[in-house]
């Protein structure tokens, strides 16, 4: 949600602070950066016995920067407040992941469904929170609704039982699980999504603009888009547990970017607004499955610290999409944007598919969450 409230106030930043749009770049770009670092260092201490821990630094961590990002009043500390949010994410993300997969390992693909239509549904509700209080309140409102909302939710969790292990045999940065190709397949593909996810926020609103489209028509559609996602994770999820997690993620994004290259095809925003319905659809019923794949691909001890590299690879590569996009979106315009895109994620989800290759060919996905000692026995970990 705070990320939700960020992502409809840069241009409030930009009128009344009178900040550049390469600063706004900065602050967008420099909490996916910050994310991408602390998943890769912080996710493994979750590992370690102290999922519980993390979960609450991390929130913590997240508070301030919000609150920097809400009454700051000028570029440095607003974008220092999105550096030490994206710390407090990225601390905190892999570790929650961790909990919910190890609290019901036979669901855990439903689960993290389920986890992403939280993450969706917070992302969906923080425009409507901005603009029911930016007007009234001013700026710094929103970011105070969702810290309060934080801190509720933290002190509604202080009685979950938290799964701990404390025998961790991994690296400290948890790229040694990047050895294991069913790992590095799951991540290829979860970098994919990002992919997808960097390019559509990046160019969503300035190509309605450019095609004339209402910004009610626009604004709405990212609340639609949100929808299946919310509806559909949970069922995405279990589905991609039950069938194979790669091959419902690589059939996912290929008919993704079939729908990435139609919206710099289409003649009209309208046309762009009716496809992407469509699009959400496909989405909210495989997009978790790059994470249930990563899940059952590693042993109960490295859960989080798997979370976290698939999570920093996402940071990334939706990081760096979104740069990248706008400015083959300013240089050559619609349609080679999203082409450009679209190819891009056909490219990593070959990758990923190529890599575990091995998985989803020859064996049977089964349910259950290997241990070290299984995973060390087949050499994939599945």
């Amino acid at each position: 949600m705070g990320y939700g409230v960020l992502f409809t106030i840069v241009d409030d930043y930009r009128d009344d602070y009178g900040m550049s749009e390469t600063e706004i770049g900065y602050i967008i770009g420099l909490g996916f950066i910050s994310a991408f670092f602390a998943q890769l260092v912080l996710g493994p201490i979750a590992d370690r016995g102290r999922a519980r821990q993390m979960v609450f630094l991390g929130v913590g961590i997240n508070v301030v920067g919000m609150l920097l990002m809400g009454f700051g009043e000028s570029s440095l500390p607003i974008i220092a407040g999105r550096l030490i949010s994206g710390v407090g994410i990225g601390a905190a993300v892999p570790a929650v992941k961790r909990i919910v997969v190890l609290a019901d390992p036979d669901n855990l693909g439903e689960n993290l469904g389920r986890l992403l239509a939280a993450d969706v549904f917070g992302f969906a509700a923080g425009p409507a929170v901005s603009a029911a209080l930016v007007g009234p309140f001013g700026l710094s409102a929103p970011f105070i609704v969702v810290t309060l909302l934080t801190v509720i939710a933290v002190t509604a969790s202080l009685g979950v039982k938290v799964s701990e292990t404390v025998d961790y045999s991994g690296q400290r940065l948890a790229l040694d699980l990047l050895k294991l190709r069913p790992v590095a397949g799951g991540v290829a593909l979860g970098a994919a999504a990002f992919m997808m996810i960097g390019a559509f926020d990046a160019l969503w609103a300035l190509v309605h603009s450019d095609l004339g489209t209402s910004d009610r028509v626009a604004n709405l559609g990212i609340t639609l888009f949100a929808i299946p996602l919310i509806v559909l994770g949970p069922t995405g999820g279990r589905w991609a547990q039950r069938v194979g997690p790669y091959r419902i993620a690589a059939a996912g994004m290929v008919v993704a970017a079939g729908f990435m290259a139609s919206y710099g095809l289409l003649p009209s925003g309208s046309w762009i607004f009716g496809v992407a319905m469509f699009h959400a659809i496909s989405d909210g019923l495989t997009i978790s499955a790059a994470g249930v794949a990563v899940s059952m691909s590693v042993p109960v001890e490295r859960q989080a610290a798997a979370q976290g590299v698939l999570g920093a690879a996402q940071a990334l590569a939706g990081g760096i999409t979104a740069i990248v996009i706008g400015s083959i979106y300013d240089d050559w315009g619609r349609a080679p944007a999203y082409i450009a895109a679209a190819i891009g994620m056909l490219i990593l989800t070959a990758i990923g598919m190529t890599l575990a290759y091995d998985t989803w060919r020859h064996q049977r996905f089964r349910t259950a969450l290997p241990t070290e000692a299984t995973r060390a026995a087949s050499g994939t970990g599945i």
